[in-house]
């Protein structure tokens, strides 16, 4: 079946370029300089208007293209209307021209699952810790994380303020890899597309772990893995790409915290180039429409060698965190 009437990719397509819209209304509402920012649970739990916008345009423009899918979003918003111009119908051309693995060729609409998280990395966001930033839109078919969506707003943004700065002088313009902001995207059985695939030096054992929510089981779970370094960061979307693209060789967060709308699309995209993601117990994540939102065990992710970071998780952390 050509990739064109499977509606997988043409739910891809769709979301990467919703997913791109998406980053557009990150970039907007810090340069409009009003964050919007309201507590939802806690002081390290932020809401802000980006939240809001970008929610509100990735669940209503995929809505109308998919009026079938179950799409569920981080954010607790009220039903209103939604302002047309936050409304994305493209789609991205090149997704369209990929084969649809076979496995996924008959898949209908009504039984995929997407899982939204509009501003992965909020806290950092308010912060101006904008790297650590990614909109995640991940899609689930039985229950499993099947294809995903990581947009990084402001991938690039310290060589593109360089880039302003050297048009400021008036001296050379930077090359092309100043661009702000990119889009990954991946496919189980296809592939994970829109970044450098890159490994830790072996021998190498660093950590990337939380910044915002840490707890004495983090750091016991951290130190029993006896890293060379250890990186706090925000946001799962970000942690995983450190993964990919050879920063940290394991992602480690011993705590309840994490939702599934944080982990599905990162899960898609590290599992396509062959690493692993489960709860800190080693089961496999579950994105079934009715599954609870929280990952109460935990996440423990790498791109190559889990069992040696899944051997080290001490019992006393695994006995604090049920499944």
């Amino acid at each position: 079946m050509a990739s064109s009437n499977a509606v997988l990719m043409r739910l891809v397509a769709s979301a990467y370029s919703i997913a791109q819209k998406a980053g557009m209304i990150v970039r907007r509402v810090i340069a409009e300089g009003d964050l919007g920012i309201v507590e939802k649970t806690c002081a390290t739990d932020l809401q802000t208007k980006a939240d809001r916008l970008v929610q509100m345009s990735i669940c209503s423009s995929l809505a109308r293209k998919f009026p079938k899918l179950t799409i569920i979003g981080e954010e607790d918003l009220p039903s209103e209307e939604v302002d047309q111009e936050l409304i994305e119908d493209g789609q991205w051309e090149e997704i369209l021209k990929q084969p649809c693995p076979s496995q996924y060729c008959a898949i209908k609409e009504e039984d995929l699952v997407v899982w939204v998280d509009p501003l992965d990395g909020t806290k950092e966001y308010t912060e101006g810790l904008l790297d650590n930033v990614t909109v995640l839109i991940g899609i689930a078919y039985e229950g499993k994380a099947i294809a995903g969506i990581i947009n990084q707003p402001y991938y690039n943004y310290e060589n593109n303020e360089k880039q302003q700065l050297r048009e400021h002088r008036n001296e050379a313009k930077a090359g092309p890899d100043a661009v702000l902001g990119r889009t990954i995207w991946g496919v189980l059985g296809l592939g994970a597309f829109g970044f450098q695939l890159k490994e830790v030096p072996a021998g190498k054992h660093i950590i990337t772990t939380t910044r915002s929510h840490s707890n004495k089981l983090v750091t016991d779970c951290v130190t029993a893995m006896n890293p060379d370094d250890v990186l706090r960061v925000g946001g799962a979307g970000n942690k995983i790409i450190q993964l990919i693209e050879g920063k940290a060789s394991a992602y480690v967060f011993a705590s309840p915290g994490c939702k599934k709308w944080d982990t599905c699309a990162p899960e898609v995209i590290l599992h396509a180039v062959g690493g692993k993601l489960t709860d800190i117990h080693g089961n496999v994540l579950q994105y079934h429409k009715d599954v609870k939102h929280m990952n109460s065990a935990g996440v423990l992710a790498t791109l190559r060698n889990y069992d040696y970071y899944a051997s080290r998780v001490p019992e006393s952390v695994k006995n604090a965190l049920v499944p």
